[in-house]
């Protein structure tokens, strides 16, 4: 059986990027994919619980397994430290499962050439404008804070040329529709198709007549 596909999906703050992933998985619009959930020690907001949108530490449990080498990948974001486990990550791959990661560039340039198959998507807002909207919209920050992420974005989306597949988020149902595309369209590339069916592959090039 062949290794699952990683997809590394990032955009900044307010794209919609989880959104997006969420609505995926709650459809059942894929099969066979899984989302990783990662670790942070930034403080739990309204309506989120530990283990299904992140697993919540303290700073100190963080840099004790930063020390234990226990990420896959880690950044620093807003103040707050972002982590993925090494051994879930592995765990969902090795059973032959796809996983969407939400993460940002910098922790998509830390995985890159450490799995085996995988493909990276950046997310944009169609503006600055309605990303500003967005973000004053989610209720989630204050004026300070949503100014600062704004101010974030800009550097952030300045790395979408590291990533394979761009996606401007201006339509909900048409991004679906272009995530859940690319999806498809990798696991039916030549190169996963091969690794995948390379039993059937070798039996049909036998010579039996």
């Amino acid at each position: 059986m062949a290794n699952g596909i990683l997809f590394i999906i990032s955009a900044p703050s307010g794209a919609g990027k989880s959104t997006l992933i969420q609505y995926i998985l709650n459809n059942k619009l894929l099969l066979d994919i899984v989302i990783s959930i990662s670790y942070t020690t930034r403080k739990i907001r309204p309506g989120e619980y530990h283990g299904k949108h992140y697993y919540f530490i303290s700073k100190e449990k963080f840099e004790y397994m930063i020390n234990k080498k226990y990420f896959l990948e880690y950044a620093k974001v807003f103040n707050n430290y972002y982590g993925t486990s090494y051994k879930v990550i592995n765990s969902f791959l090795s059973k032959g499962l796809d996983v969407f990661l939400d993460i940002d560039w910098q922790g998509a340039k830390q995985i890159r050439n450490k799995v085996q198959f995988y493909k990276s998507i950046f997310i944009l807002p169609p503006s600055i404008q309605e990303l500003y909207v967005r973000l004053k919209n989610r209720g989630q920050d204050s004026y300070c804070v949503i100014n600062h992420r704004m101010k974030q974005a800009v550097h952030e989306i300045q790395h979408y040329l590291e990533y394979d597949y761009l996606i401007i988020n201006d339509n909900f149902h048409s991004s679906v529709l272009n995530l859940v595309s690319i999806v498809n369209a990798t696991r039916l590339s030549c190169c996963y198709q091969k690794k995948k069916y390379n039993h059937i592959i070798t039996e049909l090039l036998k010579k039996t007549y």
